[in-house]
C-alpha cells in the first residue's frame, strides 16, 4: 500500500473526529425530538433510570465519533443497494464530510428522522416471497451505530440455544446442537414456522422488550421511528404499523430481542431446542408430547408476543422427515443434506449449464466453480460423500451436453471427438447416432473424450475432492462411515 493510500484509509476511518470537538455532548435544553427537555427533567429521568439499573445515556455512545467511524467502515465494507434517495454507499463519505455535525446533533437531541425504506420482493427457495426494506445509506450508518452499542448489552442476555445473527454463532453450531439433542434420544421435532414473522412484529411488544434494557428515551424514540418509517415500493408509499422488514443492520438484533421471550419460556419448561432467527425446532421424545408442546407454544406466541404460527408449514414429525437450515437429521443424530437443498443446488447448476447459453465452456466452468466450493463448505458436516459423487457425475454429463452441442455440425462433432482420443470410426458412429444431447453425453465415446481427467485439465473443481478437503465426518480417522442422507 502506498503512502497516499495509507493516508486516505486513515482519513476514511476518522470521518467523525472533527465532530468530537463540538456537538458531541448531551444537550442541556431543547424543545424538539423525543429526548428534548430541561436539564432538571433529564436529571430526574436519569435518577429514575439509575434506580432501575438501566443505562440512561446510550445515545452518547451511539453518537461517539469512534463508534460512528466504525459504523461507516462496516457499512462501506457491506456495500448494498441504494435506498429511496438513490445515494450509493460510495457517496456516503462525501455526505458525512458535509453533514457530520448535523448528524451528531440530530442524534443527541432526538430529532433525527429516518427516511422510508425501499421495498424489494424476493422469491423464497421453498416458494412464496420475502419482503425486504432497503434503508438509505445514511440510515444504514445510524442503524449500524445503534447495533454496535446495543449488541454488547443485549447479546449476553440471549439464550445459549439461539444461533442466528449473533457474534460468534452460526448455522453450523445450530445443526450440530440439534444433532446432539437427537442423539440424546429426542427424535421427534416440533418444527415451528412463524407466519410472516418480520412483517408481523408488533411494535409495542418489541419496544417494551427494548425498554427492559435501555432507558434512554432518545434511543427508544429513534428505534420506534425506524420501525414506523414507511415503505416505498413501485411508486407507492405505505405506512407501517407492524413489522421490522429485513434489509437493515438493526432488524436481526430486534428479532432476536423479541424472540428471546420464546427462548426463555422454552428454557423454563426444560425443553431441548435450537433457534436460528425465526426458525425454531423443539426436540421431544414422542409425538404426543410434540403435539402438546406445539399447542402450548402456539398459544404462548399468540398471547404474549402476538405472533402467529403457520400451521401448514409447521409440523410435529420424526426428525428425518424434516429439515433444519438445509440439513436433514438422522435418527442417530447424524447429519445429511436435505432433499430440498440438494434439489436447489441441482437447479442452480442446471441454470448455469443450460445449453441455450451462447458462452464458452470456460465461462460455464468458472461459474460452476464460483458456486460449488461455498455450497460444499456449508454442508461439510453432512455424511454426503456418495451424494457429492452422484452430483459430480450428473454435472460432468451436463457439461458434456453443453460442449457437444457447441460442435454445431456432424463434422465438427467428429473432429472434436477424434481430437480428444476417440477412434474415427467410433466418432462417426456417435455423430450419426441421431439421438438427443443427453443420451449422447453418456455414450462411451463422449465419456472417453471428456473424461474426469479432461475436466480436471479444464479447471473444473470436483465436488468429492472439495468435500474430502473440508468434511468433518466421512473418511476421517475415528469416524464411522455411514450412508449419506439425500
Amino acid at each position: 500500500m502506498s503512502v497516499e493510500q495509507q493516508q486516505a484509509a486513515a482519513t476514511q476511518l476518522r470521518l467523525f473526529d472533527a465532530a468530537d470537538q463540538g456537538p458531541a455532548r448531551h444537550p442541556e435544553t431543547g424543545d424538539a425530538g423525543s429526548g428534548s427537555g430541561s436539564r432538571e427533567a433529564l436529571q430526574t429521568f436519569a435518577a429514575r433510570a439509575e434506580d432501575r439499573a438501566l443505562p440512561s445515556f446510550v445515545m452518547e455512545e451511539v453518537a461517539d465519533p469512534a463508534n460512528l467511524n466504525q459504523a461507516y467502515k462496516r457499512v462501506k465494507a457491506n456495500q448494498g443497494a441504494a435506498g429511496v434517495d438513490g445515494m450509493p454507499v460510495s457517496a456516503l463519505r462525501a455526505w458525512i464530510a458535509d453533514h457530520r455535525d448535523w448528524l451528531v446533533t440530530a442524534l443527541l437531541d432526538g430529532t433525527y428522522q429516518p427516511a422510508a425504506v425501499r421495498g424489494v420482493t424476493l422469491p423464497k427457495p421453498g416458494g412464496g416471497t420475502r419482503q425486504l426494506g432497503i434503508p438509505t445509506a445514511v440510515d444504514r450508518l445510524v442503524q449500524q451505530a445503534i447495533v454496535q452499542v446495543l449488541e454488547p448489552k443485549l447479546d449476553p442476555t440471549f439464550s445459549d440455544s439461539s444461533y442466528g445473527f449473533r457474534p460468534g454463532r452460526n448455522a453450523h453450531q445450530a445443526v450440530l446442537a440439534a444433532g446432539a439433542h437427537v442423539a440424546a434420544g429426542a427424535t421427534i421435532v416440533v418444527d415451528l414456522d412463524l407466519e410472516k414473522f418480520f412483517d408481523r412484529v408488533n411494535h409495542d411488544v418489541l419496544m417494551a422488550r427494548l425498554a427492559r434494557h435501555v432507558a434512554d428515551r432518545r434511543l427508544l424514540g429513534l428505534v420506534r421511528r425506524f420501525l414506523q418509517a414507511g415503505m416505498l415500493a413501485q411508486g407507492c408509499h405505505t405506512p407501517r404499523y407492524e413489522g421490522t422488514p429485513q434489509g437493515g443492520p438493526l432488524s436481526p438484533l430486534l428479532a432476536n430481542l423479541l424472540l428471546d421471550d420464546l427462548d426463555k419460556e422454552l428454557e423454563r419448561r426444560g425443553h431441548r431446542f435450537c433457534r436460528y432467527a425465526d426458525d425454531c425446532n423443539i426436540y421431544v421424545q414422542s409425538e404426543a408430547a410434540g403435539e402438546r408442546v406445539m399447542a402450548s407454544i402456539q398459544a404462548f406466541l399468540e398471547r404474549r408476543l402476538r405472533l402467529r404460527v403457520n400451521r401448514e408449514k409447521s409440523a410435529v414429525a420424526p426428525v428425518h422427515r424434516r429439515q433444519f437450515l438445509g440439513y436433514r437429521l438422522r435418527r442417530d443424530g447424524g447429519l445429511g443434506i436435505s432433499p430440498e437443498a440438494y434439489r436447489r443446488a441441482k437447479a442452480r447448476l442446471r441454470a448455469i449449464t443450460s445449453r441455450r447459453r451462447g458462452v464458452p465452456l470456460s465461462q460455464v466452468i468458472a461459474e460452476v466453480n464460483a458456486f460449488t466450493p461455498g455450497w460444499v463448505q456449508y454442508f461439510r458436516h453432512a455424511h454426503a460423500q456418495q451424494a457429492m459423487a452422484e452430483l459430480d457425475q450428473w454435472l460432468r454429463r451436463r457439461l458434456r451436453c453443453f460442449r457437444l452441442k457447441q460442435a454445431k455440425t456432424l463434422a465438427g462433432l467428429r473432429r472434436f471427438l477424434t481430437r480428444n482420443g476417440v477412434p474415427p470410426p467410433e466418432a462417426r458412429k456417435l455423430a450419426g447416432a441421431g439421438c438427443g444431447w443427453w443420451p449422447l453425453a453418456n455414450a462411451p465415446q463422449a465419456r472417453r473424450a471428456m473424461s474426469q481427467t479432461w475436466f480436471d485439465q479444464h479447471g473444473l473443481k470436483a465436488l468429492v475432492a472439495l468435500y474430502k478437503a473440508v468434511t468433518t465426518t466421512d473418511n476421517r480417522r475415528g469416524t464411522r462411515r455411514v450412508r449419506p442422507v439425500v
